[in-house]
């Protein structure tokens, strides 16, 4: 009965370390150390939240950029990738279906940057390549009347290096960037 006991109280002792004190600790830390991250990274304008840095949106029209396609039609409940394998035909048809209707969209499109015909692993990565950036600058020209250099400048403004100078690529957020859009065809 001794043991039993001592087990029981060793378990509420570690449960309450590891369910309610560790968690308060670390969520308290991160709100004052990392505020922003802590709270989803979110993006506000005018006042209004338009969505997070970590999570891309679904767009539509011809004047803003688009991003990566989703498997999970950009739901953040259902975030899944397509477990399709790249040597199948449906693989290669369903890329094949992406670089027809992007050069469709946008016609003067001469190398098609990977990024635009194939989805991220989790469905919502919010960013591009600044190549898949800029190759979608003539039609945004063309549907918004914003000049093309306007547009590259923008691009080139909002690109983000590559992280401590060593990792991953140089990607742009494509909700910041349609976001700055927005206020400059205003």
């Amino acid at each position: 009965m001794k043991m039993i006991l001592t087990a029981i109280r060793v378990s509420v002792v570690l449960m309450l370390i590891c369910g309610l004190i560790y968690p308060l600790v670390t969520t308290g830390v991160a709100q004052v150390l990392f505020p922003k991250q802590a709270n989803g990274s979110l993006i506000e304008s005018g006042g209004a939240l338009v969505g997070s840095e970590l999570l891309a949106q679904n767009v539509e029209s011809p004047k803003l950029f688009h991003p990566r396609a989703s498997n999970a039609k950009y739901d953040p409940t259902s975030s899944a990738g397509s477990n399709t394998a790249v040597a199948s035909e449906d693989y290669v048809k369903g890329i094949a279906d992406q670089i027809e209707a992007l050069k469709q969209e946008n016609p003067k499109l001469k190398e098609v940057p990977a990024d635009l015909v194939t989805v991220s692993g989790s469905g919502f990565d919010p960013d591009l390549s600044p190549d898949a950036a800029r190759a979608q600058v003539p039609r945004i020209s063309r549907e918004s009347g914003i000049g093309e250099q306007q547009l590259h400048a923008l691009i080139d403004t909002h690109t983000k290096s590559r992280q401590l100078g060593i990792f991953g690529e140089p990607r742009v957020n494509v909700t910041e960037l349609n976001i700055e859009l927005l206020k400059q065809s205003k």
